[in-house]
Formats: C-alpha cells, sequence, structure tokens
C-alpha cells in the first residue's frame, strides 16, 4: 500500500519553515514524519501527516506550492540490519531508492521507514513477498 507525501517547496529565508508548521498546527494536522532538502535559493520539505487532504488545503489557501509523491512506508525492528535488510533486498532486484527518511515508534521497538522508489509498485510487492510490513497510511498516524 501506497501512502501519500506533500512536498512543499520553500525559498530558502528565515521563518519560512515556521510558517508551514504554524499553517499545519493552526489546521490541527499532526506531522509525522518530515524531511527538509536545501539549496541556496531554495528547499523541499517532505511531510508525512495524518490528514494530506486537510494538510494540503490549508498550505494552498496560504499561498505554498506543493506537490504529492507515492512513497512506502515500511516497518521494521529498530536494531542494527534493520535498514540494510530493506536494502539488500531492493538493491538486488535492480531498485533505486531515491530517497527515504525515517521515524521511531517507542511502542512497538521500531522504525518506520519512508521510502521514495523508482519502481513503487514492484518494491510493494517484492518486501511483501519478504514478509516486511507494509503500513497503510491509517496506520502510520496510530501510534
Amino acid at each position: 500500500m501506497k501512502a501519500e507525501q506533500l512536498s512543499v517547496f520553500l525559498e530558502n529565508r528565515a521563518g519560512r519553515l515556521a510558517e508551514v508548521t504554524h499553517t499545519l498546527a493552526e489546521a490541527g494536522v499532526n506531522i509525522r514524519a518530515l524531511s527538509l532538502a536545501d539549496t541556496s535559493d531554495f528547499g523541499i520539505l517532505r511531510l508525512i501527516v495524518c490528514d494530506p487532504e486537510l494538510a494540503k488545503q490549508a498550505l494552498k489557501e496560504k499561498g505554498f506550492t506543493l506537490g504529492r509523491t507515492s512513497v512506502v512506508a515500511v516497518e521494521v525492528p529498530d536494531r542494527p540490519g534493520g535498514l540494510d535488510s530493506v536494502l539488500q533486498l531492493v538493491s538486488t532486484h535492480d531498485i533505486n531508492v531515491e530517497y527515504m527518511y525515517a521515524f521511531l515508534q517507542r511502542e512497538k521497538g521500531g522504525a518506520i521507514l519512508i521510502f521514495r522508489f523508482d519502481k513503487v509498485d514492484q518494491a510493494i510487492e517484492l518486501l511483501r513477498e519478504h514478509k516486511f510490513t507494509i503500513l497503510p497510511p491509517d496506520e502510520i498516524c496510530a501510534f
């Protein structure tokens, strides 16, 4: 199952990131995971949120430029080799990881890895065949 990621394009200037977080806080949108990449002129804030439609609406109303991307949330044990087990599997099947980020779920003792694969459907099928847990969007926010 694919999860939805929002990408927010930001000018690289003081306070712009705070505008995003304030907008989402005011709308009551919980951020579950994020990644920020930047250049000298702009940044891309990638977000996994609990209500993507509400987040999208609130951010667009404030003039932010958004993109939507399908990503895969994979649950792995929080121990040495957890990430490597996924990467070894996909690399041997010629699936590229375009980018990734992670967050911990302390209650279950695991980590959630958010992947953008070049072959999303093939990656999901392969991971399921090898008994990895792919989290649907509603479960990402259940922690």
